[in-house]
This record gives structure tokens, sequence and C-alpha cells, in this order.
């Protein structure tokens, strides 16, 4: 069956879009439309020049007998900046403060447009990493992870506060959380993570930075190393932070619990290293 160019054009980005990272060779869209290489190289063409126009990505050709072509998800500065505004809206809603100045956001991560949203903004920022998982603590990380996880095409691994017997054999260690300086303790499995893996670590809220560093304190039981750190909100009212060298979309800059207002800013997503389409 003979495919007109606009039929292969939407099916060649749907397919793309649906396998991030995923190198694949031309010869495999060349048997599935019945087309020429060269016809095939026109259409990734005015797909690359559309996704990069539009924002959406870029396209990576790999030359040579055991090249192709991957998608790599990636913004524009201006889509970012709308994004990151985006959620700052919705963070700075004074009903989600709580006590303790945590801000409620079981509805935010809930949202799969909105997580969608985040998912490309930091799949965006480490599109250049090596990275083989997505490490996150239950329970709130894990739509941030699965979001990132979707982008980069990667799977996903759970750490928890306690042993299931539906883990199987476990790996656990003690942290001190850095706000309340309690000792805590983290659960993975050890059929979860490969030895050797480059690990992207993932949390929703970061005060200290405890849990992120619990979590890479874990790693060095798997030989496995931090390839990134990325959370969703930072407090900006730290004494001590127990990491660096994260990303973080948004700040929360200020919180006043009698008032019950809420000040969030751009967290350092803007000043990290990420790289953004032109």
């Amino acid at each position: 069956m003979k495919f007109k160019r606009s039929e292969r054009l939407i099916d060649i980005t749907h397919f793309l879009l649906e396998r991030p990272h995923e190198l694949v060779p031309l010869t495999f869209f060349a048997e599935r439309y019945g087309s020429a290489k060269s016809s095939i190289s026109e259409d990734l063409a005015i797909i690359k020049e559309t996704f990069e126009q539009r924002g959406i990505g870029n396209l990576q050709t790999v030359p040579g007998a055991s090249g192709g072509v991957k998608y790599i998800t990636k913004v524009n500065r201006d889509d970012a900046k709308k994004m990151v505004s985006e959620l700052i809206t919705h963070l700075g809603n004074a009903d989600r403060l709580l006590p303790g100045g945590y801000l409620y956001l079981t509805d935010l991560l809930g949202n799969p447009s909105l997580m969608n949203k985040v998912g490309r903004l930091l799949a965006s920022a480490y599109a250049e990493k090596e990275i083989d998982v997505i490490m996150t603590v239950a329970t709130k990380g894990i739509p941030i992870a699965n979001a990132i996880a979707s982008h980069l095409n990667v799977p996903v691994v759970i750490v928890r506060r306690d042993s299931k017997v539906t883990e199987g054999s476990t790996v656990s260690i003690n942290y001190v959380s850095g706000s309340s300086k309690r000792i805590q303790t983290m659960v993975l499995s050890k059929r979860s993570l490969k030895e050797g893996s480059k690990v992207l670590i993932v949390d929703d809220f970061m005060k200290a930075g405890g849990t992120v560093n619990g979590m890479k304190n874990l790693l060095e039981e798997f030989s496995a190393t931090v390839s990134g750190m990325a959370v969703l909100v930072e407090s900006e009212n730290v004494d001590e932070r127990l990491v660096d060298d994260y990303i973080s979309l948004t700040k929360l800059t200020d919180v006043n619990e009698k008032e019950k207002s809420i000040t969030v800013s751009e967290g350092n997503y803007f000043t990290s290293d990420t790289t953004f389409l032109s």
C-alpha cells in the first residue's frame, strides 16, 4: 500500500512523539510506507523544521549503517516561561497554605495536562544527560517522575518509607530529614535498580533537601550515579541546604500563615545549564 506524503508525515510524527530518545532506522520508515529513503529524509526534514518552529523538540540524525533518527523533547524559552508562570499562578493560591509553610499540591499532581508540561520542562533540561532511570519517593513525587519519564522514555523506580512483601528483597538506609532533623528510613527493591545505573532524582517539594540527599545516599548501595536532581518547588527560607546542583521550577519565597499569603517565584530553571530551542 502506497502512502501519500501527508499520511506519512502524520504517521511518522505520531510514531516519533510516542518514542522519544529512541533511535529509529530510516529503513524502518522506508519499509513501513513502501517509500525510498530519500523521500523519508525529505519528510523528516519537514518534521524537524516544524518541531523546532513550534517549540515541540528536535530531531537528531545519526549517520551510518546503524544510524537513524530520534526525537528529543525540548522547549523554547518563551514557552518555558509561560509554563512556569502558569505553575506559579496555581501555586500562589492562598488556599494551598498548610501548617508549617507547606503547600497543598495533590490537585496539581493529579492534573495530567499540567504534569505533562512539568515533564516536558524537566525532560528538556536533562535531554543531553545520560539517564537510565528516574527515582522518586512515594507518593507525591510519582506523578512528576512519570511525566518526566514519558518524555525521556526511561523507567521509574519508587523509593518507599517501609518494606512491602511485594517488593521482594530490599535495601534500606537511615537518613536525617533536613527540616525536622529526624531519623527516617528509605527502602528500595533490589530488583528495581541495576548496578551502575545513571539516575535522575525527582521530588515534589524540597526544604533543606534531606529526602533528596537520602536518595543520593541510597544510590551508593547500588553503585549508581546521580545524573541530576529536579524538584517542582523549593523553599527559599532554609538555613542550610543539604544538596546543590539541582534544578527547581518554582521557589516558595515567602509564606505568611497569619495573613494566609503565599509568594512564589521562578526557581533556578532559567539560570541553570538548561538549553532551549532557538
